[in-house]
């Protein structure tokens, strides 16, 4: 998770890419230059292993600026899956607030 978030700061689609399950990957990923988004932290909530150790969910709550706009707010639940030792992220839900 923390590896993704790191390549979503630094712009590393091909690293997002490699890392995203190919049933649920998009055939490509643009991202908003750096002067346009703006991350700032990330803070792991939870994280829950499956009893299989083959599937984890992280929930996390990043910051970030667009546009030189007030601080943002991005609560997610993705959703992984271990395949030939490697982790891929296979989704997200998005939490409503309470």
């Amino acid at each position: 998770m923390r590896a993704r978030y790191g390549a979503f700061v630094l712009g590393l689609t091909d690293f997002l890419l490699a890392s995203w399950h190919p049933d649920t990957r998009p055939e490509t990923l643009e991202l908003p230059g750096s002067e346009q988004l703006r991350w700032l932290g990330l803070d792991i909530r939870s994280k829950q292993l499956g009893a299989s150790g083959k599937r984890a969910r992280v929930e996390f709550i990043a910051r970030y600026r667009e546009n030189g706009g007030p601080v943002q707010t991005r609560h997610e639940i993705s959703r992984f899956v271990r395949e030939d030792g490697r982790w891929y992220y296979v989704d997200s839900e998005f939490p409503r607030p309470p």
